[in-house]
């Protein structure tokens, strides 16, 4: 987990649709504005989880890929819940 988060979930072995199953059922658990640090790979789950946390209402802090990772590699998804 880095600074800040509240909540980390590893989800790089996961295929969508169970990447945002399980990054939507993490946040239910959370309180508004607890923060939750996603670690996430492949383009799919990379575009749709943070479209539909968005659509959720909750806020994207930020998304960035591990250092020496590709465009489709593991990436760090930052989710603020509102």
């Amino acid at each position: 987990m880095t600074e800040n988060a509240n909540y980390f979930l590893d989800i790089i072995n996961e295929i969508c649709p169970m990447t945002f199953v399980k990054t939507k059922l993490a946040i239910e658990k959370m309180q508004s504005g607890d923060e939750l640090e996603v670690r996430l790979k492949g383009s799919e789950p990379i575009r749709n989880v943070p479209l539909s946390v968005r659509e959720l209402g909750h806020c994207i802090l930020s998304l960035d890929p591990e250092p020496g990772e590709q465009a489709d590699g593991i990436h760090r998804l930052r989710i603020r819940k509102a």
